[in-house]
């Protein structure tokens, strides 16, 4: 299956679908790690294919450690996609990362406790690079985007994925301060490494809704709070993904897509013929 869709945007919360895409149909993709989270759907956009996931599917009854992450990638890979944008709400740990500002990160730390982070196993084993976990050119290209919007946005930053669904105490808030970090959300990993694993670029714009907990000038963060700031937000990132389309190069310049090259160290004749036949989307051209 194959349709090669320039771009897919996986929508997190609050954003749950991708307005003015025409001509869509509607994939029901069934993946050897399971289901994805909804049906994905690909339209044109600006000429363009373009696929979309919701990430809690419509309606949003999954939460952030019951998501199929490995599905999701797994299906957009399927369909062809070799870019991703990771549309994602995040709580602020800065000053200057305020309610309403956009951010394009850079780092990413994982304190996630509950979810299958790789592909590999089983008999097939991968130590991918992942010291830097954002794809640096679409990321640019991302930043550009939102830059054209009226939003505030911000480049750089080291965004903390924690397991939820819970929010932090403001014990554990001014702790991820202290380590550094600026932004705290709960999906973009294994997100971001499992897309890394399928050789796919991957970008996140995160919208911040709120300062956390740790802010003593500011109410803690609250689902209502967070709504409230993505609902004023879904057309600045609306604008933005129309942006980003427009800008597209027609081939990567990345080293996103040969990232397994270095990647697979077991022996191919040692590699179970189940192992390789359900990861052979990613394998194969390694491995044949």
């Amino acid at each position: 299956m194959s349709t090669n869709p320039t771009l897919a945007i996986i929508g997190g919360s609050g954003f749950y679908e991708m307005a003015g895409l025409e001509e869509t149909q509607e994939f029901d993709i069934t993946t050897p790690f399971g289901k994805p989270s909804a049906p994905v759907v690909v339209g044109t956009l600006e000429g363009k294919r373009v696929a979309f996931l919701a990430r809690h599917d419509f309606g949003h009854f999954i939460s952030p450690t019951e998501i199929n992450y490995r599905a999701n990638i797994y299906a957009l890979k399927s369909l062809g996609v070799k870019r991703i944008i990771s549309i994602s709400a995040c709580g602020s740990l800065r000053e200057d990362y305020a309610p309403g500002n956009i951010v394009i990160p850079d780092q990413l730390f994982d304190f996630t406790k509950n979810r299958e982070r790789s592909f590999f196993g089983d008999g097939l084993v991968s130590h991918i690079s992942i010291a830097d976990p954002f794809c640096c050119d679409l990321s640019q290209l991302l930043y550009d985007s939102v830059e054209e919007t009226d939003a505030v946005v911000h480049m750089g930053g080291t965004f903390i994925t924690i397991e939820g669904p819970r929010f932090s105490t403001k014990a554990e808030s001014n702790v991820f301060r202290t380590w550094g970090m600026s932004l705290i959300g709960m999906t973009t990993c294994p997100e971001a490494f499992l897309a890394r694993e399928a050789e796919i670029c991957y970008a996140v714009m995160a919208h911040v809704t709120d300062y956390d907990v740790w802010h003593v000038s500011e109410a803690p963060v609250t689902v209502e709070k967070v709504i409230e700031v993505l609902d004023r937000n879904t057309q600045v990132a609306q604008e933005a993904v129309v942006n980003l389309v427009k800008r597209l190069p027609s081939e990567l310049s990345c080293e996103c897509s040969n990232t397994l090259a270095n990647a697979l160290i077991t022996n191919p004749a040692m590699i179970p013929n189940e192992t390789q036949d359900r990861l052979s989307l990613i394998v194969d051209k390694y491995l044949d």
